[in-house]
């Protein structure tokens, strides 16, 4: 399990101009997302996709994000959204 209390969290520039805008997230809606999530992915070495359903509309959105343990940091890459 991640606790994401430690780590700073940097969303790329394309997911703050597509993804964030849309959601109207800000940095602690990220990071709680993050905490609530239903199933968290190892895709790669550093790699995660984590999904995660948002306020009473139920829709589920995914977020792709890398984890550099020795800086202390999660870069957020880009999202997605289901039904």
């Amino acid at each position: 399990m991640i606790d994401y209390d430690l780590y700073e969290i940097k969303p790329s520039k394309h997911f703050v101009l597509d993804y964030m805008r849309k959601w109207n997230f800000d940095i602690e809606d990220i990071r709680n997302s993050l905490k609530n999530t239903y199933k968290t992915d190892k895709v790669g070495r550093i790699k995660y996709e984590a999904y995660t359903r948002y306020r009473a509309s139920g829709k589920s959105r995914k977020i792709i994000f890398v984890i550099y343990k020795d800086d202390k940091q999660i870069f957020i890459i880009t999202g997605a959204e289901g039904k």
